[in-house]
């Protein structure tokens, strides 16, 4: 048996598979053309789907439903704080699991978990604000059990020649869902009295996450080999520099994302005081963002990942000049507007580059779990501390123009992660030039 599976890993590292991706003994047998996606990929674009469907649906309105309650800062930050710390260590923790054992059971736990955390805030109800942070907690280990099995089966079924496709179709799918929940959301929220609402889309999350965990049960078994190695990501930031980068540049995506996931929309609320008009700007800058990214998934081609990145951070960046001359709908819809077309053209390079460099030869496939939790261990510690800095300087301000220059600072984190990923860009670029 153990000369068996031996063999079947030596095929599977061979070079002509051009990817260290397919897990042992569970790679597709399914044919299908160099840069095309099949069926299980495409199976698992629908899982993830429809979890950002079901959080968007919801996500944003959380964090109103807890501003209408009590109108402070505060309370969401540490809810948002509670979210990626928990996050973080479900990573770690459950590493060790996805490793050895079955990684769609970790999947469905992040949809179970995820149900149950809308069924905590319907229970709660107004009370909920006063459990900020313990419903934090539950659903950062929702959301770390999620993207920790999705990003290692998403690595086990792309390859080089499909990664940037896989993503753009990803980002595709999340652009359909930011359109359409969110508005919904605002419609039923506007048109239902008091807080039914908000009762109802928490309730439709819940049933959404219910459906995306049955169909996750058509994803194949796929199996990881060998021990966890519960000291690894310091290991490696230790002993490989191009990891010392790539994790450099997703802390800094991470300040950026960190803050920039609640605040935004807060921004919208609290200007407009309306949630139809919330619904109506994610359903507009979703829209532009689903342009984008079936632009990019089509046309957007390895070559151009370092230069492209740099226009998306550049664009990012400066737009946020604009709430220097006035925080409004207008600005603010300007603002979503300009991140829609230049996010696919940062983060696909981020996404599929750092991904390759889990796929460098056979023996870091083999840590692709840990190189995983590596990766959204950088992005949550730098959303920490985004949200660390934020409530730092919230607790002693919380002027218009102290919010200003605190968006403005850790809005800059994509120029940041640009600077570190030439590094990797330019590694590549290398190797590609020696073959």
């Amino acid at each position: 048996m153990q000369q068996k599976t031996k063999n079947r890993l030596s095929a599977l590292f061979q070079p002509q598979n051009n990817s260290f991706a397919k897990s042992a003994g569970t790679a597709s047998t399914e044919q299908h053309k160099p840069g095309e996606l099949d069926s299980q990929a495409r199976l698992l674009l629908l899982v993830n789907g429809l979890f950002i469907a079901a959080g968007s649906l919801s996500g944003t309105f959380v964090n109103v439903y807890l501003w209408k309650v009590k109108s402070q800062f505060a309370p969401i930050a540490w809810f948002t704080f509670a979210t990626h710390l928990a996050g973080a260590l479900t990573f770690w923790i459950a590493g060790a699991y996805v490793k050895r054992f079955n990684k769609m059971n970790i999947l469905r736990a992040g949809m179970a978990g995820s149900a149950l955390f809308y069924m905590l805030v319907l229970l709660a109800g107004p009370l909920a604000v006063s459990y900020a942070v313990p419903l934090g907690l539950v659903q950062g280990m929702a959301v770390g059990f999620f993207w920790l099995a999705f990003n290692v089966v998403y690595f086990e079924i792309t390859g080089p020649d499909n990664r940037d496709r896989f993503n753009g179709w990803a980002g595709l799918l999340a652009s359909v869902g930011g359109m359409l929940a969110p508005w919904l959301s605002g419609w039923l929220i506007s048109r239902l009295p008091g807080s039914s609402g908000y009762r109802l889309i928490f309730a439709l999350s819940l049933a959404l996450f219910v459906v995306g965990g049955i169909i996750s049960f058509f994803l194949k078994k796929r199996q990881s080999e060998g021990m966890y190695a519960w000291g690894f990501s310091f290991r490696c930031l230790r002993e490989q520099p191009e990891w010392r980068w790539a994790a450099a540049a997703l802390a800094a995506q991470g300040m950026r994302e960190g803050v920039f996931g609640f605040i935004i929309g807060l921004f919208v609320y609290i200007a407009t005081k309306s949630e139809m008009t919330l619904g109506n700007f994610w359903l507009i800058t979703s829209a532009v963002g689903l342009c984008s990214y079936y632009a990019s998934a089509k046309w957007y081609a390895p070559r151009y990942r370092k230069w492209g990145m740099l226009i998306g951070a550049i664009v990012m960046s400066g737009i946020l000049l604009l709430f220097f001359w006035q925080v409004s709908y207008v600005t603010l819809l300007a603002f979503g507007i300009a991140v829609s077309i230049a996010y696919p053209l940062f983060s696909m390079p981020m996404i599929s580059t750092v991904f390759d460099l889990i796929g460098t030869n056979e023996q870091s496939a083999r840590n692709r779990v840990e190189y995983v939790v590596l990766r959204e261990f950088a992005l949550d510690v730098g959303r920490l501390l985004g949200i660390s800095l934020f409530l730092l300087v919230t607790s002693f301000s919380v002027s218009a123009l102290t919010l200003n220059w605190l968006v403005f600072a850790l809005g800059t984190g994509p120029l940041i992660a640009w600077l570190c990923m030439t590094r990797l860009f330019s590694a590549a670029n290398a190797k590609q030039s020696r073959t």
